[in-house]
């Protein structure tokens, strides 16, 4: 795309109170963004259009920070993503922008989500991208994070979508996966750098990661989870949507369940997903099953704070106690002390191969 159409892009894409389905409309009608502009006040009702040196401004920045503008007229812009009607007019890129034409299958989930909701992510994380997928997700905390940390680990890609701008980092504790991402894949966003998450912009990141991909898997999600909005989202879109079921005694596990009982697929594994959108690496095969990682003693923390770490990473499906050690980063000594206090009070079971569980209630 020529310069000047980018940044009549960006103006309408910046103008206050027009909607993606309106550009695309106008678009659409006139034959060309240069011409919805020349044509403003036809189809605009009075509105005031986003400047041209705000554009160039905001351009120029995005640029200084190493971003990429990827249009709807640009061949790298996601082919499923273009499709949908309200699809964003410009995505600002951090990474590789050839990543967003690649096969992506999204999965999504909760941010207080339990230890064995982070481990099947990132196991069918890293099963997908072995199958030649890339994993599309929204970088929040849990199961998101675990998504991302599956693929890396893989040796893939995956591609964040940011609700703020693509420079604004969060959650703030996941800086370092955010370099990872943006050093190994993508980092998007639709809004101009510099602007902060708010909650408003959350249900519009949701429509791109739904969106850009062939279908969304859900892990855990209570039931008034943002997920559930992605999978409405990815439903509405055509896309596949595919559940993990859990306990009916865990609220976290509701939300699949729910889906599950709509008519989304239910799956235990990679294969359950493949058997619908298919491999797309030649020659796929399942991995076999890996040795148990070493224990990595993690830094210090208070055991007030270790305690509500390990509390939410509980649930009443059985989880390995050294995983909680691991994936918790508290000390082996400190995990023996919360469990023997929840112990005794009567809220956790023990149970063979060294293994813990919430006492049902």
């Amino acid at each position: 795309m020529k310069h000047e159409d980018l940044i009549d892009l960006i103006r309408l894409a910046r103008t206050e109170g027009v909607g993606t389905k309106s550009i695309r409309t106008a678009i659409d009608r006139f034959g060309a963004v240069a011409e919805a502009i020349a044509q403003w006040q036809v189809w605009s009702r009075g509105r005031a259009l986003f400047s041209i040196p705000a554009a160039e401004a905001e351009c120029a920045a995005a640029t200084k920070l190493g971003f990429t503008y990827i249009s709807w007229d640009d061949v790298l812009y996601p082919e499923p993503l273009r499709a949908i009607e309200d699809a964003p007019p410009v995505l600002v890129v951090k990474g590789e922008p050839a990543i967003l034409a690649q096969p992506l299958v999204a999965m999504v989930g909760a941010r207080n989500a339990t230890l064995n909701g982070k481990r099947f992510a990132k196991m069918l994380a890293a099963d997908l991208t072995r199958a030649g997928y890339t994993v599309i997700s929204g970088m929040a905390r849990g199961i998101d994070g675990a998504a991302h940390d599956g693929a890396l680990a893989a040796g893939g890609k995956t591609v964040a979508v940011l609700a703020g701008g693509t420079d604004v980092i969060y959650p703030p504790e996941h800086k370092d996966l955010y370099a990872r991402i943006a050093e190994a894949g993508a980092v998007i966003s639709e809004m101009p750098p510099g602007t902060g998450p708010q909650a408003a912009l959350f249900p519009r990141r949701n429509r791109i990661i739904s969106g850009a991909s062939r279908g969304v898997i859900v892990v855990e999600a209570t039931p008034r989870s943002g997920s559930l909005i992605t999978a409405r989202m990815a439903a509405d879109q055509g896309r596949e949507v595919f559940a993990v079921p859990g306990s009916p005694l865990d609220p976290r596990a509701q939300g699949p369940n729910g889906l599950i009982r709509d008519g989304a697929t239910l799956i235990q594994s990679a294969d359950d997903v493949l058997a619908v959108l298919g491999p797309v690496a030649p020659n796929y095969l399942k991995p076999a099953t890996q040795k148990p990682q070493a224990i990595e003693i993690p830094t210090t923390i208070s055991v007030s704070a270790a305690r509500r770490e390990v509390e939410a990473a509980l649930s009443v499906t059985p989880a390995p106690v050294d995983e909680l050690v691991r994936q918790c980063q508290v000390s082996p000594a400190v995990m023996a002390e919360i469990l023997l206090e929840l112990e005794l009070a009567g809220r956790l079971e023990r149970l063979p191969g060294n293994r813990v569980a919430l006492v049902r209630a």
